[in-house]
């Protein structure tokens, strides 16, 4: 595996350029039946999908993923994306996580080093995400990084087989807890 080319770096984890000699890890990550219970996706996706998506979104400015590395050994332990819409200086926020990398408060920083680029290098206005209303530890991480509760979409999510309400969540500028990674990164 090639190594990381680090973009900003928080406390545990770092932002870095997706590689794509990661690709079949994260189609394995995508895959976990956690992970599709968590996005609400219900079936596994080929690993073509994965590698298709992978080309159409690198030729698209209107997407901006970001490989999350574990600091200590550069270890690739999730992916985030921003889907933006330029013109309404918006994204929607997503993420996974590798599932041996579950229950360590990874989502959370994750989250918050992405919103930290998103608003203080990307001037976006906004950030949003759906998550579904199940889902706590998402729903918890979410909002220690920012995020605030905005609507609801009844029934239109699905949970071990169950219609569950899917939560949308945005975040502001001026709800990004804490200071910057910029200016550690920065030297500011």
């Amino acid at each position: 595996m090639s190594s990381p080319h680090i973009l900003l770096t928080g406390d545990r984890l770092a932002l870095g350029v997706p590689r794509e000699d990661t690709l079949t890890e994260f189609h394995k990550w995508e895959n976990d039946p956690a992970t599709v219970l968590g996005r609400g996706d219900r079936f596994p996706r080929p690993e073509e999908d994965r590698t298709d998506d992978w080309e159409r979104r690198r030729a698209s400015r209107r997407h901006a993923p970001f490989e999350i590395v574990r600091v200590k050994d550069k270890l690739p332990v999730g992916l985030t994306a921003l889907r933006l819409d330029t013109d309404a200086q918006t994204a929607e926020f997503t993420i996974v996580l590798a599932p041996a990398q579950r229950g360590k408060r990874y989502a959370e920083e994750a989250t918050r080093l992405t919103l930290d680029w998103a608003f203080h290098l990307g001037a976006l206005r906004t950030a949003w995400l759906k998550v579904l209303e199940p889902n706590r530890a998402a729903i918890a991480a979410f909002a220690s990084a920012g995020f605030r509760p905005a609507g609801r979409l009844r029934k239109s999510g699905f949970w071990l087989g169950q219609r569950v309400d899917t939560l949308l969540m945005d975040a502001l500028p001026e709800d990004f807890p804490g200071p910057s990674a910029m200016c550690t990164t920065l030297g500011s």
